[in-house]
């Protein structure tokens, strides 16, 4: 623990972590405040999925873009960029609930254009990571990363239920508009981080060049696959349904904003098992942590108290941080840092590209056959693609670089 923090003497790494840190605390209120405030307009599950589609979808259409931009300039600038965009579209929908005249069609065009900010902000998160630090040292980077965001997702959404549960949701996203900001203005001051491709060549060819790098990765390119059907499921029924049910059958934004934050305080516990946890097939692992999202579904559905559906989402969690620290160093460690945003932003786009359809999909489902059957549909859509993909063998195989210089003398 000691050694991976000792990473934040390091002036880019640490400005990174901060910027991380406090987008994040933003990130976890955001979901309550807008899951509330459009139940407080409509009070309709399938409004809250058009809101929540309408910002996935700049991300499916766009992230290809992101990735070029992100290959092309310097990272640093992209994130600022980024965060800039994102701040002032937050806080535009800040303002027009704390107005009082938000219209649902005013909460999809802004979300719509804050999905196209972290569209081009994810693929250059992702990438600046190896221009931080040492490469021997990234699995201790993504940990420390996580680990900070995943501490500050906690208090994020226990911040958010405080405040949707005492006043307007508004003043949450106002808080969410601050934090990107503030992640802007510290990406503002790393330096030193240089574009990695000349843009040389055209928008098409990169994006040929990154499918190829994408699809040479049989490992890769089936976790994305099995994402894609596996967040669909999970998407629909957890974020849209979620809400309705705490609203209808629980204490409201206190509760939903509890089980988030269980969901965060596994992704904080998750974050010390991997600072210890260093497999030698850390895909295996990852594939096998990912069964852990099934159960906050079958909680639900089940109608268990609150604090079972907490224990189950903090499971999530641990999963999901388990799952993404050994997923991005594997990224990391075995794709070549030309091409790295680029195949980044492929493999956000194969995991959410039908992510809308589950939000879209999710409210009309449970009005026709009610709302606990779609939530065990959600939960085998989570299990079966995972089954699946441990079927492959590179899955299973996948070795840590990272491990064998630690474990191999010079």
């Amino acid at each position: 623990m000691r050694e991976a923090l000792a990473l934040l003497r390091r002036r880019n790494f640490a400005l990174l972590f901060a910027g991380r840190c406090i987008s994040f605390l933003g990130n976890a209120m955001a979901p309550v405040a807008i899951a509330f405030a459009v139940l407080d307009l409509t009070d309709s599950a399938t409004a809250l999925g058009v809101v929540l589609a309408a910002r996935m979808v700049p991300n499916i259409v766009f992230l290809l873009v992101g990735g070029v931009i992100a290959d092309r300039l310097p990272r640093s600038a992209v994130l600022v960029g980024s965060g800039l965009l994102g701040g002032v579209t937050q806080g535009a929908v800040a303002v027009l609930l704390l107005a009082g005249v938000a219209e649902i069609w005013h909460l999809v065009v802004l979300e719509a254009v804050n999905g196209l900010a972290f569209a081009v902000w994810y693929p250059a998160d992702t990438a600046v990571v190896p221009q931080t630090v040492p490469e021997d040292r990234l699995q201790d980077a993504n940990t420390v990363i996580r680990f900070g965001s995943n501490a500050m997702m906690v208090a994020g959404a226990a911040l958010a239920g405080a405040i949707v549960s005492l006043s307007n949701p508004g003043w949450a996203i106002a808080a969410d508009a601050a934090t990107f900001l503030i992640a802007a203005a510290l990406a503002a001051g790393m330096t030193g981080i240089d574009a990695v491709a000349s843009g040389a060549t055209g928008v098409l060819r990169d994006l040929r060049d990154g499918w190829s790098e994408f699809v040479r990765h049989p490992w890769l390119w089936t976790v994305v696959l099995q994402f894609s059907v596996m967040l669909l499921g999970f998407f629909g029924a957890f974020q849209v349904l979620g809400p309705v049910v705490a609203e209808r059958e629980y204490a409201g934004a206190s509760s939903w904003a509890a089980i988030l934050g269980g969901q965060s305080a596994g992704l904080l516990a998750g974050g010390f098992v991997a600072l210890r946890l260093r497999p030698a097939r850390p895909l295996l692992v990852a594939t096998l942590c990912v069964f852990a999202s099934a159960p906050p579904l079958a909680a639900l559905a089940l109608g268990l108290p609150v604090p079972l559906i907490v224990v189950a989402t903090f499971a999530t969690g641990v999963g999901m941080e388990l799952f993404g620290v050994y997923w991005y160093t594997a990224l990391h460690e075995h794709i070549t840092p030309q091409a790295l945003a680029r195949v980044s932003a492929y493999d956000a786009l194969g995991s959410l590209a039908i992510s809308p359809v589950g939000y879209i999909a999710a409210g009309p489902l449970s009005d026709a056959i009610g709302v606990d059957a779609t939530l065990w549909i959600g939960a085998l859509l989570v299990v079966v693609p995972t089954a699946l993909v441990m079927l492959v063998p590179e899955v299973r195989q996948l070795r840590s670089r990272g491990l064998a210089r630690e474990t191999v003398p010079a």
